[in-house]
C-alpha cells in the first residue's frame, strides 16, 4: 500500500471511532427510539465524576454567593467541563488504541505515512487539555469569587469561546464584532436548551401514554415526540456547526495577531 493511502487509511480509522462516539462533527442519523431519551437525558444528581469538580460544586452551592439562578447557570458550566473531560478521554483513547494497532501492523515504510496524522490528533489533545485546564481555573475562580458583575454571558459554551477570545490577542475592534456574534449564538444555544427541555416533558408524556393502552393516543403522542426529537437533533447539529465556526474564526485570528 503507499504511503498516501495508508495515511487516508489512517484518518478513516480516526472518524470510525469519533463517529461512535458522535465526535465527528455530522449529523447524527440514528433511528428515532419511543422508550428512550439517551441524547436528551437531564443532568442527573449532583455528581461530576471528577472528585475536583465535586468538591468545587459542592463549596459553591453551599457558600451564600449564588441565587438560584447562577447556581443554575454554574451547573450547566460543570456539567459542560464534565462532558468535555469526556470529549478527552474519549479522543485520547482513539489515539492510543489506532498507535498501538498500526505499529503492529504496518511496515517501517508505511508507518511513516502515519506521522502527520498523528502528530495532528496529539496538537488536538495538547489543545484540549489547555482548554480543560483554562476552563478548571475559572470554575475554580468562580466558586470561590462568585459570578462577576460584568458577565457577558451566561451560556458555558459561548462563554468559552469568549475566554478563548480574549486569550487570543485580538484587537479591540474584533472582540466587539465576536461579542456580537456570540450574543447571537447564545440565543441559539438557549433556544436548543428549551427546546431539550420540551422534549424531556414529551418523553415523559409518551412513557404515560404508552401504560395506557390506547393506540391511537399512543401513536398521535408518537409522531408528535418523534417531530420534536428531530427538530432539536438538528438544532443541536446547527449549533455544534456553529460552535465550531466560531472556534475556527478565534483561532485564525488569534494566529494572525501572533504572527504579526
Amino acid at each position: 500500500m503507499r504511503v498516501g493511502e495508508k495515511e487516508a487509511q489512517l484518518r478513516r480509522n480516526f472518524h470510525v471511532i469519533l463517529a461512535k462516539y458522535g465526535m465527528d462533527g455530522k449529523r447524527d442519523t440514528r433511528p428515532l427510539e419511543s422508550n428512550s431519551l439517551k441524547d436528551h437525558e437531564p443532568n442527573g444528581g449532583d455528581s461530576f465524576e471528577d472528585p475536583r469538580l465535586d468538591k468545587l460544586w459542592n463549596k459553591a452551592r453551599n457558600s451564600a454567593k449564588f441565587s438560584e439562578k447562577e447556581l443554575e447557570n454554574l451547573k450547566k458550566e460543570f456539567q459542560h467541563h464534565k462532558e468535555k473531560i469526556h470529549e478527552y478521554n474519549i479522543l485520547m483513547d482513539t489515539v492510543s488504541r489506532t498507535e498501538e494497532t498500526h505499529k503492529n501492523v504496518i511496515s517501517p515504510l508505511e508507518g511513516d505515512a502515519t506521522e502527520p496524522v498523528l502528530q495532528q490528533k496529539h496538537t488536538e489533545l495538547k489543545q484540549k487539555m489547555r482548554d480543560l485546564n483554562h476552563g478548571f481555573e475559572r470554575l475554580r475562580k468562580i466558586s470561590h469569587e462568585g459570578f462577576s458583575e460584568d458577565s457577558e454571558f451566561r451560556e458555558p459554551r459561548v462563554i468559552e469561546l469568549w475566554e478563548a477570545a480574549k486569550r487570543a490577542n485580538l484587537s479591540g475592534d474584533e472582540l466587539d464584532s465576536l461579542k456580537e456574534e456570540l450574543h447571537h449564538f447564545e440565543t441559539k444555544v438557549e433556544k436548543h436548551s428549551h427546546y431539550k427541555e420540551q422534549l424531556e416533558l414529551s418523553h415523559q408524556k409518551l412513557q404515560h401514554v404508552e401504560n395506557l393502552g390506547d393506540k391511537d393516543h399512543l401513536r398521535r403522542t408518537q409522531e408528535k415526540y418523534n417531530t420534536l426529537s428531530e427538530k432539536t437533533r438538528e438544532m443541536g447539529y446547527k449549533m455544534k456547526k456553529h460552535m465550531q465556526e466560531l472556534s475556527n474564526k478565534i483561532s485564525r485570528q488569534g494566529l494572525q495577531h501572533n504572527e504579526l
